[in-house]
C-alpha cells in the first residue's frame, strides 16, 4: 500500500482518535479480559482466554492496518482544489436524467464514506463515471439497477 490516500483534515483527525482509542482503551479492555480469563485457572481449558487472545490479535491487526494507513495518509488543501471538474473533495449536484431527481454527493476517500452524509468513495463506481466532468457534461454510470444517465449540473466545494 505505497500509494497515499487523500483525506479532508476532519476525515484524518477522526482516523487519528480511532487509532488513539484503539491503543489505549482497546488494549486496555483486551488485557483486563485476558486478566480475567487466566484467573480462572488452567489455560489449555479456558475458552474465555482463547477468546480475548482472539481478540487481541484481531485488535493489533486493527491498529498494524490503521498506522499503515495513517503513514500514507495526506490532508488536502481545499483551496488548491479545482471546481471547474470533478474530483475528489468536491461537491457535485447531479440530475438524473430519467427521473429528473437531483442529487448531491461529495467526494471522498474510502474511509470518509458515509452514504447517510452524502459522501461517497472516489473509488466507487458512482465517483468513477463522475470525476473529470464539467458543469453541463452527461455521464453514463454503472448502478446495480442499471446504467443510470446524469449530467453534472453543479460543482463546488
Amino acid at each position: 500500500m505505497s500509494k497515499y490516500q487523500y483525506y479532508t483534515k476532519e476525515g484524518y483527525e477522526t482516523l487519528k482518535a480511532k487509532l488513539t482509542e484503539m491503543k489505549t482503551r482497546g488494549r486496555n479492555e483486551i488485557a483486563r479480559q485476558i486478566a480475567e480469563a487466566r484467573d480462572k485457572g488452567d489455560l489449555s481449558e479456558n475458552a474465555e482466554y482463547d477468546a480475548a487472545k482472539d481478540a487481541q490479535g484481531l485488535l493489533e491487526s486493527e491498529i498494524s492496518k490503521l498506522e499503515t494507513l495513517m503513514a500514507n495518509a495526506r490532508i488536502l488543501d481545499e483551496s488548491a482544489i479545482d471546481n471547474s471538474k470533478v474530483s475528489l473533495m468536491n461537491k457535485v449536484t447531479i440530475k438524473n436524467l430519467k427521473s429528473g431527481a437531483k442529487m448531491t454527493y461529495t467526494l471522498v476517500a474510502e474511509e470518509e464514506a458515509n452514504l447517510k452524509q452524502g459522501k461517497i468513495s472516489i473509488n466507487s463506481p458512482f465517483a468513477k463515471g463522475l470525476l473529470g466532468k464539467a458543469v453541463g457534461e452527461k455521464a453514463e454510470i454503472q448502478a446495480p439497477a442499471g446504467v443510470v444517465e446524469v449530467e453534472v449540473v453543479e460543482i463546488s466545494m
